[in-house]
């Protein structure tokens, strides 16, 4: 059985752990041990067990290659809780298993979990300031000219240079913006983008909207330096100084800035073990429990990078601010240090990457609730985010320009025609409604037909058309469309009210028609007396 890409959406981490049992069950190698003088059939090894699932997790595209042994375990552990495994004797329930010779086996059947059970989602809908409750002394008076109707030629008209006949016009001057209709619209249209990128009908199974901050977006793309990190108005929520002196100096190593004391021997490792720390006995991780949820369902996206990429930069904007200062900072130091030659080695049995990787991963992405394989994804997240840290942690240009010119589009004084929508460009979201398969049926032919029906009338009545070619014409809509054609002309002597016959005058009898055909001259007797 062959692992498979599990994509975004809701309940991804339940999906995953399901998919993981399910390969572990049908691929695991089964054979007879002994064991204090007893045999046991169909039955695997605690080591087997860690190498066997230590490779496939490697290997598996959803998670990452750099999925340590240790983690392994830990999830073999979570295995034996719950009942996905028993030792030989038939105990489970507790979470000692161990990487070492212990026996152990798969029970009648592995319990998968259910995925939760939801109501119907419905799409929440953003209202927007009505532009059409606008004061009357926000008009122009009327232009005093012929009402018309505005058709395409008309449209042609309006705006081209040679205006032969102006309808009547005014000038809509658009009630004033506030703040919270602005807040609202980067609301709206960033949840909007993030939906469509995930290939998602709705986010509410991945993502509580009411909980996503208008003003943390916009923050988070305005209030930044020249590197792109985020400003903080409230300087209580930075960084302690010794903590950013820290990460300055591993970040910069052999050069730092702050650097004023000579190091000594298995300086970096303390320095290190400082920062690890401090990240380590935060409450919440900097991603935050409330978007474990959508910085999962991102991870189905790991195939396709730029997707992925752009997910990632919109998830990140809805960060609280100062946590999004502390993302920067953090997986910019990481990825320096994954990079720097000059440093020294920081564990002598994992090597620098797998160290930022393992050491921080439940600093920057962890459930509230226990999840079985938080750790996995954290890591594989992680390591996404150390690759394309330059582009992830920027601020989405494409984005900010749409929502910037839609912001402006609303502020802009406009003219309004007679029979023609001022926001014409900006249509409102329609949405479908479920009919019956007989309404379906009715649509179906009727919407077909009533066009063609139309075409075959537009024929028929064409006075400037030549007989010839009209009966050609219709004589092939015949052959196309039998059943419109029969509808219009169900008898021989309706489609012949089409080409009344004309009286045909008899042409004059010549005198010469009458004459035998020309003869050669013959000699005759004459008929002289």
């Amino acid at each position: 059985m062959e692992p498979r890409l599990v994509g975004p959406g809701p309940y991804r981490a339940t999906r995953l752990w399901n998919e993981t049992i399910e390969l572990f069950r049908g691929g695991m190698p089964l054979r007879k041990h002994r064991c204090h003088f007893k045999s046991y059939e169909r039955c695997f090894t605690a080591s087997e067990a860690v190498d066997w699932l230590h490779r496939l997790l490697r290997h598996n595209q959803n998670f990452s290659p750099e999925v340590t042994r240790a983690q392994t375990v830990q999830l073999l552990k979570k295995f034996l809780k719950n009942h996905v495994i028993e030792d030989v004797k038939g105990k489970w329930g507790k979470e000692d298993f161990e990487d070492n010779n212990h026996l152990y086996r798969f029970p009648p059947f592995s319990p998968l979990k259910p995925y939760p059970k939801r109501p119907p989602f419905r799409k929440e809908i953003i209202k927007f300031p009505n532009w059409d409750d606008i004061e009357k002394d926000t008009f122009q008076d009327h232009i005093p000219m012929k009402q018309i109707m505005l058709n395409s030629e008309m449209w042609y008209k309006r705006h081209s240079i040679a205006i032969g006949e102006v309808p009547t016009c005014r000038l809509v001057h658009r009630q004033q913006l506030t703040e919270a209709n602005v807040e609202e619209i980067w609301k709206s249209m960033t949840l909007s983008h993030l939906q469509k990128i995930l290939g998602l009908d709705s986010l509410e199974d991945v993502l509580d909207t009411k909980l996503v901050n208008p003003k943390h977006i916009i923050q988070n793309v305005y209030h930044i330096n020249k590197q792109g990190v985020v400003i903080l108005e409230d300087k209580s929520k930075e960084l302690p100084h010794w903590v950013l002196s820290a990460m300055k100096c591993l970040a910069n190593w052999p050069r730092c800035p702050d650097l004023k004391q000579p190091t000594y021997l298995g300086f970096e490792r303390d320095v290190f073990r400082t920062i690890a720390d401090y990240y380590g006995h935060m409450k919440e991780p900097l991603l935050t429990f409330q978007f474990f949820d959508i910085f999962v369902s991102v991870l189905g996206l790991l195939q396709k990078e730029t997707l992925a990429i752009e997910a990632l930069q919109i998830c990140c904007l809805l960060l609280p601010p100062e946590n999004r200062r502390k993302v920067q900072l953090l997986i910019t130091m990481m990825a320096r240090i994954s990079m720097n030659k000059d440093l020294p080695t920081l564990c002598d049995t994992v090597g620098t990457r797998t160290l930022m990787v393992q050491t921080f991963c439940r600093s920057i992405l962890c459930s509230k609730d226990e999840v079985d394989l938080d750790e996995l994804l954290a890591a594989k997240l992680v390591s996404f985010l150390m690759d394309n840290s330059q582009k992830i942690l920027n601020t989405p240009c494409a984005l900010k320009a749409a929502i910037e010119e839609h912001v402006a589009h609303l502020r802009r004084v406009q003219i309004k025609y007679p029979g023609a929508d001022t926001d014409a460009a900006l249509p409102a979201p329609s949405f479908c409604h479920q009919i019956t398969t007989d309404e379906f049926e009715y649509q179906r032919i009727n919407g077909c037909q009533e066009p063609l029906a139309s075409l075959l009338e537009e024929i028929a009545t064409d006075t400037e058309m030549s007989a010839k070619e009209k009966k050609k014409k219709l004589k092939r809509f015949q052959k196309s469309y039998p059943d419109v054609y029969k509808e219009r002309f169900p008898t021989p002597e309706s489609e012949a009210v089409l080409f009344p016959e004309k009286s045909k005058r008899r042409p004059m009898l010549l005198m010469w028609a009458f004459k035998k055909p020309f003869q050669p001259f013959h000699r005759t007797r004459s008929f002289r007396m």
